[in-house]
């Protein structure tokens, strides 16, 4: 086909209980994923996805989790039609999920990495109140100056995801998040708000995760990238290992360029598909480009989305 799709994958927040059921009912192959992943963690995913449970909003199972149905939603369209994308592109733990549908990581290694990325990330923010924060209706100079400001006076607060014009969040110590709301509302800002996360992502508070996360990194990362990956800290592609290597422990405690990326490299592409479940990314993208933008959750979904390709092809 001719057809030229980007391929985007959502990050923490997207999760819900649920998320994958379809998938897991009417498809073999995303029953013998699930089956491969509980194997590998010890993480018993059918409970962790279908049934109410807690542990869903922990970090370590929620990535996971989020991975694993991406995961599934890409594999199912990519047997279905088998088109290579132009670049893939995830937010946050999304870049991991990117980095399977271009072959650079097994899909049930990948599964394990982002356990572990959980895992790491919370031991970062153990013992410590955090959290993150959005922000509606500000330009992000005027974010990031209130956040510079504040940081030189003592508070622990940082831009962390660009997600879209005038939304950013912010993470930080939660007791210095809740002295920033009234500041940026003071700035005009429409909305300050704390959000539902155990771990303060993409920030100085997980440089100790980076240095166990590369040594995972080393053993599963493969040298077979069938497209590039934007990287979430650089706004740029990348197709190999030693690049992988060298930016994903950045990604860290590293701000997410997300609307950069998607500003930057638009023209290249007739449409975007997003795997997994929610459609945050096509929330975010609404008012960033006239693209179609497709999201494959279910089999409905799925099924409506090659129809769609298949006729812009």
């Amino acid at each position: 086909m001719s057809i030229k799709c980007a391929f985007l994958f959502p990050g923490q927040g997207s999760q819900a209980v649920g998320m994958g059921e379809d998938f897991f009912n009417h498809s073999d192959i995303a029953k013998q994923m699930v089956a491969d992943a509980t194997q590998r963690t010890d993480i018993d995913f059918e409970k962790l996805l279908f049934i109410e449970n807690d542990d869903l909003e922990k970090t370590e199972f929620t990535q996971p989790a989020i991975l694993l149905v991406s995961a599934i939603a890409h594999k199912l369209f990519e047997d279905a039609m088998p088109i290579k994308p132009v670049y893939a592109l995830g937010h946050s733990l999304g870049e991991f999920s990117a980095l399977v549908s271009v072959g650079a990581i097994d899909a049930i290694d990948a599964v394990e990495l982002v356990n572990l990325r959980g895992k790491l990330m919370a031991k970062a923010c153990a013992g410590q109140d955090v959290g993150m924060m959005v922000s509606l209706g500000l330009d992000d100079e005027v974010v990031e100056k209130i956040c510079e400001t504040q940081r030189e006076a003592g508070l622990k607060v940082w831009p962390v995801n660009y997600n879209a014009a005038g939304q950013i969040v912010i993470a930080g110590i939660k007791p210095d998040l809740e002295k920033l709301e009234p500041i940026l509302k003071e700035a005009k800002a429409r909305r300050a708000m704390l959000l539902n996360m155990s771990v303060a992502s993409h920030c100085p508070l997980l440089e100790s995760a980076t240095a166990p996360l590369v040594e995972k990194l080393s053993e599963v990362l493969r040298d077979e990238f069938i497209a590039p990956v934007v990287s979430n800290v650089t706004a740029e592609k990348y197709s190999t290992k030693a690049e992988a290597l060298e930016l994903l422990p950045k990604q860290l405690v590293s701000p997410v360029l997300y609307k950069q990326s998607i500003a930057k490299f638009d023209d290249e592409v007739d449409c975007y598909v997003e795997f997994g479940h929610g459609g945050v990314l096509k929330g975010l993208n609404r008012r960033a480009t006239k693209k179609p933008h497709f999201v494959v959750s279910d089999m409905e979904s799925l099924a409506n989305a090659i129809e769609e390709i298949s006729k812009l092809g």
